[in-house]
């Protein structure tokens, strides 16, 4: 029987073993992390991580050929194909600080696979690395291996969170990298025979080790790149009277640039674009390219300044003041269909509201009180790293509330400012929520997702990204 284990039981790890055990009923898959809470989550009743479909796949395998587990050594030694999906933050201090990628976590793991293998294994990245990473991890097993044979795969994910298992189940394509000798293609016709028991092998590309390392990192940024063009003209169509939702409607039915990625918002925010597009950006410094990496951080910039825009048009529109003002936050998550809040738009939101000293009361279906409160005391970059790095006991913010209720969120509320575009924002009783508001009565929509004119008809004052402004908020412009 092949054994499969995989370091690191997280976003992509946890869904992505669960589906391979799934599929290939005759692979003993395992999944080790140090930290014991989460093993004992994805043991138990409520996973630590919520996606559509990944309960049912989970209880399907669970105790039969899927395991979870704390006893990383044991998994690792006994396994065929050891996959790495460790955090790799960016760096905080020293050299390539705010840009590179820190490795100590992908480091370690490939010094305790070396040391406690007895017999050759395929390594596979599965974490998002730079691009060259693959030769630095092949050195350290090479140089601590014992005569052990180790070959090292790049494996990278390509889930949308809140769609991960039919990303997993229908992928666009599974990108295997390896070393073009005998023994790499060897270990990447191993890696490759996996995906083969339900991926249709045309989906299934063959590159080189540098080449899959590199594709990842340039697929997030031409994704992020997509959002922060239709975020720019946003800006644009609210200055000159133009509705970007018909503009960006219009530019997607061109079949040389397509619709996905064209919906102006608040700005994008999840685990990867940013941190993918600045070790880009470290990457091309570090290759004597300045102009490419100015480019690319552009496209940092850009989100930024949406993000500062947003906060700006909430604060001019209410008499160039939030203090003491109670402002209901619908939705932390960074996107619906998931309770990832990592880099999600709303943190800076609320750090910009909460500095002018507004009232805040946030709702979010997935999203828990205590990781909110962390989410909004945590320094830039601290999420990335492993749970019991990050602060135990979260800086109250007076100013703050959490709510499990829309309603509860926006009573008495002067403003609402919708950031995740969850489905029953849609559905709520706005003239209910319009009777228990303080007068006049705004809402901030960060997604685009509600129906401004049945608003207006309400008697709200509605701000829409990149659409015609309201008269009363002409008379406001946002400085940013």
């Amino acid at each position: 029987m092949v054994k499969i284990c995989c370091i690191g039981a997280g976003y992509v790890g946890g869904p992505t073993m669960a589906v391979i055990a799934l599929k290939c009923p005759e692979i003993e898959v395992a999944v080790v992390d140090i930290a014991a809470p989460r093993i004992n989550a994805w043991n138990s009743e409520q996973l630590p991580i919520y996606e559509p479909g990944l309960d049912d796949v989970v209880k399907q395998c669970r105790g039969k050929n899927l395991f979870f587990s704390t006893d990383v050594e044991r998994h690792v030694c006994e396994a065929d194909i050891v996959f790495v999906s460790v955090n790799t933050p960016t760096k905080t201090r020293g050299l390539g600080a705010g840009k590179a990628a820190d490795l100590t976590y992908w480091e370690s793991a490939a010094r305790m696979i070396a040391d406690v293998s007895k017999s050759s294994k395929i390594v596979v990245e599965k974490s998002t690395v730079p691009v060259k990473t693959a030769e630095a991890i092949e050195k350290i097993l090479t140089h601590n291996s014992k005569g052990i044979n180790f070959q090292i795969l790049s494996n990278p994910e390509f889930l949308a969170e809140g769609t991960a298992i039919d990303d997993l189940f229908k992928p666009d394509r599974v990108l295997i990298g390896g070393r073009e000798t005998p023994e790499g293609a060897k270990a990447v016709k191993a890696l490759k025979d996996v995906y083969a028991h339900w991926v249709p092998e045309d989906r299934i590309i063959c590159t080189n080790l540098w080449s899959a390392e590199l594709s990842k990192l340039a697929a997030n940024a031409f994704l992020a790149q997509r959002i922060s063009s239709v975020n720019s003209m946003s800006a644009l169509c609210e200055a000159t009277g133009a509705d970007v939702t018909q503009v960006s409607h219009a530019v997607g039915k061109d079949t040389r640039i397509g619709s996905k990625f064209l919906n102006a918002s608040v700005g994008f925010g999840g685990s990867c674009f940013q941190k993918d597009i600045l070790n880009l950006v470290y990457i091309c410094e570090c290759n004597g390219l300045p102009e490419v990496a100015h480019y690319w951080k552009q496209v940092i910039l850009m989100n930024d300044y949406q993000k500062t825009r947003f906060v700006n048009r909430v604060v001019a529109s209410m008499f160039n003041t939030v203090s003491n003002k109670k402002i209901a936050i619908l939705g932390f998550a960074f996107k619906k269909d998931t309770g990832d809040t990592r880099e999600t738009p709303a943190i800076d939101v609320c750090k910009g509201l909460l500095g002018d000293k507004a009232q805040l009361s946030i709702y979010d279906p997935q999203v828990s009180e205590d990781q909110i409160r962390k989410d909004l005391s945590m320094n830039k970059f601290d999420w990335d790293h492993p749970a019991h790095l990050q602060p135990s006991s979260p800086t109250a913010i007076k100013q703050l509330s959490v709510v499990w209720d829309a309603y509860e969120a926006t009573k008495d509320a002067h403003a609402v400012c919708l950031l995740t575009e969850w489905d029953e924002f849609r559905n709520l009783d706005y003239q209910r929520i319009f009777d228990n508001m303080q007068k006049p009565a705004f809402i901030f929509d960060g997604r685009n997702v509600m129906d401004a004119e049945k608003l207006r008809s309400i008697g709200f004052i509605v701000y829409s990204i990149g659409k015609p402004l309201d008269a009363w908020l002409k008379d406001m412009p946002a400085v940013a």
